[in-house]
């Protein structure tokens, strides 16, 4: 003898239903987007990107962290103070220590500590 279960959830689903809360929906009738093409296991956070309309690419915590490094050189040049270079090289540099901690998310990636000095000089030397 089979016994009939319904959850808390079941019973909301089936009351709203019955209600026809869920009649005449947008989409209703229509195939989910992205229905029957290939599988992206992405899709979610790409249908959030557009539809949030988030500026930017999103990237992993590891990825971006390769990213700001890239673009320091470029960034640097809006900074007029010695000591402004030197916080941003150490927040990286702080950034970095998470990394090899494990403590980012993203694929494994092999990022060495910024060499402040080098940094500081090179910033010098566009300035000038």
């Amino acid at each position: 003898m089979a016994h009939f279960f319904e959850t808390l959830v079941d019973r909301k689903i089936r009351e709203a239903l019955e209600r026809g809360e869920f009649d005449n929906l947008r989409g209703s009738g229509r195939p989910l987007p992205g229905h029957g093409g290939d599988y992206d296991e992405d899709w979610f956070v790409k249908e959030l990107v557009e539809r949030e309309q988030v500026g930017g690419a999103v990237l992993p915590g590891t990825l971006a962290l390769r990213r700001e490094i890239e673009d320091l050189p470029e960034a640097l040049t809006r900074v007029r103070l010695e000591r402004e270079v030197r916080r941003i090289v150490a927040e990286l540099n702080e950034r970095i220590a998470d990394n090899h901690r494990g403590l980012l998310s993203g694929p494994p990636t092999i990022i060495k500590r910024l060499d402040t000095e080098q940094i500081v000089h090179d910033w010098r030397d566009r300035m000038r």
